[in-house]
C-alpha cells in the first residue's frame, strides 16, 4: 500500500466509523426528548425510564463520537496539509461554528443527566432538546463544510491564487442545502431502524416487552416518516449534481455514452474499459425526465469528459446503487408499517412483523455509508472540485502507512467498547430503567439496606 492509498483509506475509514457515531449523536436525543415529554404530560414511568435509558445511550455515544471527531480533525491537518493551507481560511467558519454547537451540546447533556429532581421540569427537558438541536446544527455545519468541496464557492482563484475570500458564501454553497437535507433525513432513517430494530429484537426476547414496545413506537414512527421523506430530498439531491457535477451523474448511472432517451439503470455490471454497462435493466427516458423534466433531452454521458477526470466508475455506480436498493426496500417497510398502524393493529406485535425490524437493523447504516462512497468516490480525482485534485493535496511525509494501522486499531477498539456498553445498557433495563420489572421494584429496599449495613 502506497502513502496516498494508504491516506485516503485512512480518511475513509475514519469517517465511515465517525458518521455513524454523529447520526446516533443527532438522532437519539430527540427520541430522549421526546419520551421526556411524554413523561411530563402522562407521568407514565415508562416514560421515564425509557428517557433516561436513551439518555445514557447519548452519552456514551457522544463521547466516543468526541473522540472519533477529534481524530478526524487531526487527520485533516496530517493527511491533506496542502488542502488545509488553502482550503482553511475559506471554509473554516463552519468549522468554528460547529466547534461552538459542540460545546453547547456537551454543557446541555451534562445539565440533562445530572438535572433530574433539580431543574424545573420543563427547564429540565429543554436541556435535552437543547442537545439535539446543538447535535443537528453541528451536522449541517459539518456538511456544509463537506458540500464546499463539491462546489466551491466564496473566493477567487486566479493563478493558484486564493483571493476576494467570502466565508459567509463559501458556507452557503450551492450545495449545501441539499447534501444537508438528505444527510439529516438518512441520520434519522439510519439510526431510527436501528434503535427500532434493537427494541423488536427485546420484544421477540419477551424481555421488558411493555418499555419496548414504548421505545419501539417512537423509533419506528420517526424511522418510517424519514425514510418515505428521503425520495424527496434524493430527487433534490439527484437534479443539484445534475447541474453541478455532471460528471460524478454520469458515473453514478454508469452512463458512458450521450444519448436521447437517457434511461435510469438498475443493477449491471460495470466494464469500464469497453465502456459498456452489462446486464443492467435500463428504463428508457427515466434519467432524462429525472434530470431536464422531459424524457428526450440528453443526458451527458463520461465520454463527454477527459479520461483523467472521470472518477471510479464501478465504485460510483455499485455504491449508488446499493444506496437507492435499500432506500427503497425501507420506504417499503414504512409503508407496511403504517398499513399496520392504520389496519392491521394485530400485526404490530407478531414475530414475523418484529422481524423485518430485527432484520432492517443494518441496512440503513449500509445505505448511508454507500451514500457517502458516492459523495465522495464520485468527487475524485478532485479534493475541491474543478480546483485541486486530491493526489496533489496530499502529505509528502512518508510512512503514512504505519498511521493507516494504528488509527485502524483505534477505531475498531472504539467500535468494540461501544458495542460493550450499548450490549450492557440493554441488559440492564430491568434493574435500572423498567418499573415494571420486579428486579426493578427490589432496588430502592437493596439500597437502603446496603446503606444500612455500611
Amino acid at each position: 500500500m502506497d502513502d496516498f492509498i494508504a491516506a485516503r483509506s485512512q480518511m475513509a475509514l475514519s469517517l465511515g466509523f465517525h458518521i455513524i457515531f454523529a447520526c446516533v449523536g443527532m438522532v437519539m436525543p430527540f427520541f430522549m426528548a421526546f419520551s421526556h415529554y411524554r413523561y411530563l404530560r402522562t407521568g407514565n414511568e415508562i416514560y421515564k425510564g425509557l428517557t433516561k435509558a436513551w439518555s445514557k445511550g447519548v452519552a456514551i455515544l457522544f463521547a466516543t463520537g468526541a473522540v472519533s471527531g477529534t481524530m478526524l480533525s487531526f487527520e485533516l491537518g496530517l493527511l491533506w496539509p496542502t488542502f488545509m493551507k488553502h482550503a482553511g481560511p475559506i471554509f473554516g467558519m463552519p468549522f468554528s461554528l460547529e466547534g461552538t454547537a459542540f460545546f453547547i451540546e456537551a454543557i446541555a447533556l451534562g445539565f440533562f443527566l445530572y438535572g433530574w429532581d433539580k431543574f424545573n421540569k420543563w427547564f429540565h427537558w429543554f436541556t435535552g432538546l437543547l442537545v439535539g438541536l446543538s447535535g443537528l446544527a453541528s451536522g449541517i455545519l459539518v456538511v456544509a463544510a463537506n458540500a464546499w468541496m463539491n462546489s466551491p464557492a466564496g473566493f477567487d482563484y486566479v493563478d493558484g491564487v486564493y483571493s476576494n475570500i467570502d466565508p459567509i458564501k463559501a458556507m452557503l454553497n450551492d450545495a449545501w442545502f441539499s447534501q444537508a437535507l438528505h444527510m439529516l433525513l438518512a441520520a434519522f432513517v439510519s439510526t431510527g431502524f436501528a434503535v427500532a430494530g434493537v427494541h423488536a429484537l427485546m420484544i421477540l426476547k419477551k424481555k421488558n416487552v411493555a418499555f419496548h414496545r414504548e421505545a419501539f413506537k417512537i423509533s419506528a414512527v420517526c424511522a418510517c416518516v424519514a425514510a418515505l421523506l428521503q425520495p424527496l430530498s434524493g430527487d433534490i439531491s439527484a437534479k443539484d449534481v445534475a447541474k453541478r457535477q455532471p460528471i460524478k451523474l454520469a458515473a453514478m448511472e454508469a452512463h458512458f455514452h450521450t444519448e436521447p432517451y437517457t434511461p435510469f439503470v438498475l443493477g449491471g455490471i460495470v466494464d469500464e474499459e469497453n465502456e459498456t454497462l452489462k446486464y443492467a435493466i435500463k428504463i428508457p427516458g427515466v434519467l432524462s425526465f429525472l434530470t431536464h423534466g422531459n424524457f428526450k433531452e440528453p443526458v451527458k454521458g463520461l465520454n463527454e469528459f477527459p479520461k483523467a477526470d472521470w472518477p471510479p466508475v464501478a465504485i460510483t455506480h455499485y455504491a449508488f446503487q446499493l444506496m437507492i436498493s435499500l432506500g427503497v426496500l425501507l420506504c417499503g417497510i414504512s409503508l407496511l408499517y403504517f398499513f399496520a398502524l392504520w389496519k392491521k393493529n394485530s400485526w404490530l406485535m407478531q414475530t414475523w412483523f418484529l422481524r423485518i425490524f430485527v432484520f432492517a437493523i443494518p441496512l440503513g447504516y449500509i445505505a448511508l455509508e454507500a451514500g457517502w462512497v458516492v459523495t465522495e468516490v464520485g468527487r475524485q480525482p478532485w479534493i475541491i472540485y474543478g480546483i485541486m485534485r486530491t493526489i496533489d493535496a496530499v502529505t509528502p511525509m512518508p510512512g503514512i502507512v504505519y498511521s493507516f494501522y494504528i488509527f485502524t486499531a483505534v477505531f475498531v477498539s472504539l467500535a468494540a467498547i461501544v458495542t460493550f456498553l450499548m450490549y450492557r445498557q440493554l441488559r440492564m433495563v430491568g434493574k435500572l430503567y423498567d418499573p415494571t420489572d420486579p428486579e426493578f421494584k427490589k432496588k430502592p429496599a437493596d439500597v437502603k439496606g446496603n446503606l444500612v449495613n455500611r
